[in-house]
């Protein structure tokens, strides 16, 4: 029978190399985790997910961990992005196209500017679960004060500030697997009938030129790109990406933050003829800067999985606890395994990164940039955005600091949409923070749009275009 989640009742850090199962994490203090009302729902949506056939598949893991090896090495970038929390409405073929097509033309882009082949991991199929910093949430409803249970991300509740919606429901974790299951075939599908095929960019809809106030030099350079597409395909042949008749498809991966371990849990398993259990719930499940405790129930569910792990750390994550992750995460210092996302704030990385990249020291592991996080703010009339130009500062500031310490940046973690939303101010689309209110459609945290996409992908092409060869490591 399984147990609903006490987070009270948690055993000593002495018992944290007891044996591993995809249960075992449930002996630990779980932050994060969600208080549900009623155990015999839980139950019910427990036995109902581990019924179902996985999301991804063991192979699929295993070449997203090649990939990322070769990443450590310099050999391929790493593009990570999507939406900060995916909503079930979203599921639809419109939304899903545009998620597809700005995470392709980013990482076409970066291909050009780089030279080498691009990893596409989307935040998409399964990032329907957020940490908040407060479990409740209050409003004046009128003239009343009302608190509820704070919006943890469609897996969990609804966004609707009513008892009924924010009431935690464990069946959105099985609407939240058909979802994504529904997300995962439809991409499949784009991908393998052509959509992506990079020797047809015309196809590509660049009517956002039209829309937003792109400079004459950056709309003349993305022309002149598309036009000269088979320049890059032959450098993606070069460097071993795959033969030039092969590339009408291209590979696209799954991420999402590895929150509640329920759903997590229920979908790990071993496979026919490969050693170890997998997470199928996506390719790189990632644990929050919130979550990452030692002795915590995410380190301890985690360390158990093959997949590629991430790890979010922001500013306050020391050289020794990170050290210390390493060691119970990644013991046998395998590569392809941990990728360290960065999000320490624009104004952080030169005092921070230093100490992480030396507590790494030689160790297999791949540094991401996520300049998203580190750099939100609100405004005085209270709306959350983060500003294009600070976004752009640390991830340039990232590439000096690791050029500096004799590392190497191998990929950005992005929180970017299809759709032409006006959350995060800057860059050449023109938001301002007095335009905020325009299209402000994200129910947790502000996402660059479309055009600001694509123009952080430019500028991160030209520095990758001028990167000098680095160190191996």
């Amino acid at each position: 029978m399984t147990k609903p989640i006490d987070t009270a009742g948690s055993e000593p850090a002495s018992t944290r190399e007891s044996p591993w199962s995809p249960e075992s994490w449930r002996s630990r203090i779980a932050a994060h985790q969600v208080r549900y009302h009623d155990p015999k729902e839980v139950e019910a949506a427990f036995t109902r997910l581990k019924s179902f056939p996985p999301l991804v598949t063991s192979w699929e893991i295993e070449r997203l961990r090649e990939q990322l090896a070769q990443a450590e090495r310099g050999e391929r970038f790493v593009l990570q992005g999507g939406d900060c929390a995916e909503r079930v409405d979203d599921c639809n073929p419109r939304t899903i196209t545009s998620r597809l097509k700005v995470l392709l033309q980013m990482s076409l882009v970066l291909v050009h500017g780089s030279k080498r082949p691009v990893v596409r991991i989307g935040r998409f199929a399964g990032q329907y679960a957020k940490p908040r910093s407060s479990p409740t949430e209050t409003r004046t409803i009128a003239g009343k004060t009302v608190t509820l249970e704070s919006y943890f991300g469609d897996l969990v509740n609804r966004d609707e500030f009513t008892p009924q919606a924010r009431r935690p429901d464990p069946s959105r974790m099985v609407a939240g697997y058909q979802h994504a299951a529904m997300t995962l075939n439809f991409v499949r599908a784009l991908v393998e009938g052509g959509f992506a095929d990079l020797h047809h960019p015309e196809y590509w809809d660049l009517t956002w030129f039209d829309k937003v106030g792109v400079s004459s030099e950056l709309r003349t350079e993305y022309e002149r790109m598309t036009a000269n597409l088979a320049d890059g395909l032959k450098f993606m042949e070069a460097l071993g990406e795959r033969a030039v008749d092969e590339l009408t498809r291209v590979e696209f991966f799954t991420s999402h933050e590895g929150l509640n371990l329920l759903y997590e849990s229920a979908q790990t398993r071993t496979v026919p003829r490969r050693a170890g259990h997998y997470d199928l719930t996506a390719h790189m499940p990632w644990i929050g800067n919130r979550t990452r405790d030692l002795d915590g129930a995410h380190v301890e569910f985690f360390r158990g999985i093959r997949n590629p792990v991430g790890i979010k750390l922001g500013p306050a994550c020391g050289g020794d606890e990170l050290a210390a992750l390493l060691g119970r995460l990644n013991p046998a210092d395998e590569p392809g395994k941990i990728v360290l996302i960065t999000r320490l704030g624009a104004g952080a990385v030169k005092a921070r990164l230093g100490e992480l990249v030396r507590a790494v020291g030689e160790r297999h592991v791949l540094w991401v940039c996520d300049p998203m996080h580190g750099n939100t703010v609100t405004t005085a009339s209270g709306i959350k955005t983060r500003a294009f130009d600070v976004i752009r500062d640390e991830l340039e500031s990232t590439f000096d600091e690791h050029e500096r310490l004799g590392s190497r940046l191998g990929g950005m973690h992005i929180e970017l949409t299809g759709e032409d939303v006006t959350e995060c101010i800057g860059g050449g689309s023109g938001v301002t923070e007095e335009s905020l209110s325009t299209h402000y459609a994200s129910p947790c945290d502000p996402r660059l749009n479309y055009q600001q996409g694509l123009e952080l992908a430019f500028l991160m092409a030209r520095r990758l275009g001028r990167q000098a060869n680095g160190p191996k490591r």
